[in-house]
């Protein structure tokens, strides 16, 4: 299903191999249908296998206010701001490594007041010396082994890791917001269904009061009316304490603090469900997943952690060189006279060191094989989202025409209630009990509603979110771009 492999090079080390594509065709094991929803609802959407996501998806849902929130999260979020500078400081830390490809040049100077006697030399009755010694110097060192250009590949497959984690973060970020507006604008619909359930059920209540009093009913369903009627306000704090979490949940996303006013107010009227759904070609998913490409940078570093436990066996070798002028006059620093200098080249060969070494690199092919194993997760739980976003698409639809036709129903029911009720043919009761169904089937089609916007983010973020058409993250995006 998977091939990972590492074969030798000319580094010293496995060279490591990219993992291929798994072998799958399809993300689900029976077809999906081309068209998702009904066309009668206006609430279809059609797969478009094959298309690519643009960068910017939730434009999609053509909100404005939406994509207002979004950029300001963008650019105000914490979380995303601290991943952007790990993504600097490990982009820094390779490039300073890459400076120790060559040699290192340092220039020092010296000067120092000193005073001999003649006794340091074996003498005896003669006085001692003072003079000045000046020494300017340039030393050149180089230090270089096997494992030099594996460190660097490590370090560089690290950078590539923190990339597709500051990815992750764009696309859980820019989820996060799409779907807490969603909610936003659900929980506001429920709310005000849910008023005039209460305001209906407490018309309902006041009349069998009277009925109540005048003996045209029996206590018991006066006080089953009062039981539902209480049971339904009970869960308007419920709703709106979920409200106002949402509204907190939105301003810390776009970093903010809770007590601050966000000016937009999302409903579900504000907007559109994207007709048409790009969907990925499975040969493609493992390319675009953030979350699978970071997992295959561990494993490279992984693969080249072993190159370095390898080298570590081997010898390491250094040059050294000086090149300086040492006088006890200043202007004696121009004579030729006075010029030293030193070559000097060493080789060190580990001989014995208790297994450490041997037992580092068996160390380093187990990580590389549980980080191989991890990969393997990965890949399978990209899959199983998209194929799980998929299948809620699927039923997200059945239920939305469902819970259509029932408020349809519904709002029918209601309608030819008022009319016989002008009519004389039903008391108020019946009524009532037509708006309560009618309000109650109207939040079962809200939440439905709502569901299909959120599996729809949920299928953008299961396919990558597009990152690989935008450029206004990082450079390096470029050179990661999936095709």
């Amino acid at each position: 299903m998977f091939a990972i492999a590492i074969t030798g090079g000319c580094a010293v080390g496995p060279d490591f191999v990219k993992p291929t594509a798994p072998a799958v065709k399809n993300y689900t094991a029976e077809p999906l249908p081309a068209q998702i929803g009904s066309t009668e609802s206006g609430q279809s959407q059609t797969l478009a296998v094959g298309r690519d996501i643009p960068g910017q998806w939730w434009t999609l849902f053509h909100s404005a206010a939406l994509n207002q929130l979004v950029e300001q999260a963008l650019k105000s979020n914490f979380d995303l701001a601290a991943a952007q500078a790990t993504l600097l400081q490990v982009r820094e830390t390779v490039l300073a490594q890459e400076g120790t490809l060559l040699p290192a040049i340092d220039a020092k100077a010296g000067v120092s007041r000193q005073r001999t006697s003649s006794a340091s030399f074996g003498g005896a009755g003669f006085g001692g010396s003072i003079y000045t010694l000046y020494n300017p110097a340039v030393t050149v060192s180089y230090t270089f082994g096997f494992s030099t250009q594996r460190e660097l590949e490590s370090l560089a497959a690290q950078e590539d890791y923190q990339r597709f984690q500051l990815e992750g973060a764009y696309l859980s970020l820019t989820a996060n917001v799409v779907v807490a507006a969603v909610q936003e604008a659900s929980l506001r619909a429920q709310i005000a269904a849910t008023e005039k359930i209460v305001e209906a059920q407490t018309k309902q209540l006041n009349i069998m009061q009277r009925q109540l009093d005048l003996g045209a009913i029996a206590k018991a369903d006066a006080l089953l009316q009062q039981a539902q009627t209480a049971q339904t306000r009970a869960a308007l704090p419920i709703l709106q304490k979920q409200l106002a979490q949402k509204r907190d949940q939105l301003s810390v996303l776009t970093g903010q603090f809770p007590n601050t006013e966000l000016e937009a107010k999302f409903e579900l009227a504000d907007f559109q469900l994207p007709s048409e759904l790009p969907l990925t070609l499975p040969s493609a998913l493992v390319e675009q997943r953030p979350d699978v490409r970071a997992q295959e940078a561990a494993l490279h570093q992984a693969n080249a952690q072993i190159g370095i436990a390898t080298a570590n066996l081997l010898p390491q070798f250094g040059i050294t060189g000086s090149y300086g002028v040492v006088s006890n006059k200043a202007n004696g620093l121009f004579s030729a006279s006075n010029i030293i200098w030193s070559m000097g080249a060493s080789a060190l060969q580990p001989l014995f060191h208790g297994g450490q070494l041997r037992h580092a690199r068996r160390a380093a092919i187990a990580a590389h094989d549980a980080s191989a194993a991890q990969y393997r997760s990965v890949v399978l739980k990209a899959f199983a989202d998209v194929a799980d976003t998929l299948r809620a698409l699927e039923f997200d639809a059945m239920a939305l025409d469902a819970q259509k036709d029932a408020e349809q129903s519904a709002a029918t029911s209601l309608e030819l209630a008022q009319k016989q009720l002008h009519a004389g043919a039903i008391n108020s009761l019946t009524l009532l009990n037509a708006e309560r169904t009618y309000q109650q089937t109207h939040i079962n089609y809200i939440q439905a509603q709502a569901g299909r916007y959120a599996d729809t983010t949920a299928l953008f973020q299961a396919l990558g979110g597009g990152w690989w058409n935008r450029q206004d993250v990082t450079s390096g995006a470029a050179t990661s771009h999936p095709n």
